[in-house]
């Protein structure tokens, strides 16, 4: 069975990383919730992709310079707020966001902690903190970005899952990845003929801002 990985939730039809885009995808019955971990200048975990704020909201810079009540008023939720939202429901894929960012914060170390290794899985491009979170948690899934930076062959010692963007994304890239006892996602992925695609060549999971769209495509 491929997941259903819901990309920042139902992105396509709530503003991404809020509450109600992760509300829509339970919804629709995903297997995962991804999501994005930063944290404010005061310390709060908080779900967002970008590390500008500009994009999304109207706040401008950085959002490491700001205070988390700055960014409540933005619907910008905490960590904390969509894991119990999310408990029992589906599992998260937690992404740590430019962890270096974060290292005054334990931004790692406290991401780990909100996770159950029996659902959750915590990623990143990143392999430093990556390499962190095994170290500090021996039962929690680790998914690899690959790519860029880091090779399968690496990803496999210490990882359990590795990231394809949708572009790389090749046979035999699949083929070395389940050969080394790894499993495949690939992101992301909105159109229905490629959904398809991947599915017949079995991967894992596939993220997408379409999850409703995904569900039907994988008739599910």
């Amino acid at each position: 069975m491929t997941w259903v990985i819901a990309h920042r939730g139902a992105s396509h039809d709530q503003r991404e990383n809020t509450i109600a885009s992760f509300e829509r995808a339970l919804e629709i019955g995903v297997d995962f919730l991804e999501l994005d971990v930063q944290a404010s200048v005061d310390g709060e975990l908080v779900v967002f992709h970008d590390t500008r704020l500009d994009r999304l909201t109207p706040l401008r810079g950085p959002l490491r310079l700001r205070t988390f009540a700055e960014l409540a008023e933005h619907a910008i939720p905490t960590l904390a707020q969509v894991v119990e939202l999310t408990r029992g429901r589906a599992g998260l894929m937690a992404e740590l966001k430019s962890p270096h960012l974060y290292r005054r914060h334990d931004l790692v170390a406290r991401t780990v902690a909100m996770l159950d290794p029996r659902t959750d899985v915590v990623l990143s491009f990143q392999r430093a903190a990556l390499l962190e979170a095994r170290r500090l948690s021996a039962r929690l899934r680790i998914l690899q970005h690959v790519g860029y930076g880091v090779s399968i062959r690496a990803a496999a010692r210490y990882a359990q899952v590795v990231g394809f963007a949708d572009s790389r994304v090749t046979r035999r890239g699949l083929g070395k990845a389940r050969s080394l006892g790894l499993a495949t996602t690939v992101y992301t992925v909105n159109d229905e003929p490629r959904m398809r695609e991947l599915a017949s060549l079995g991967v894992d999971g596939i993220f997408s801002d379409r999850p409703d769209r995904l569900r039907d495509v994988l008739g599910r």
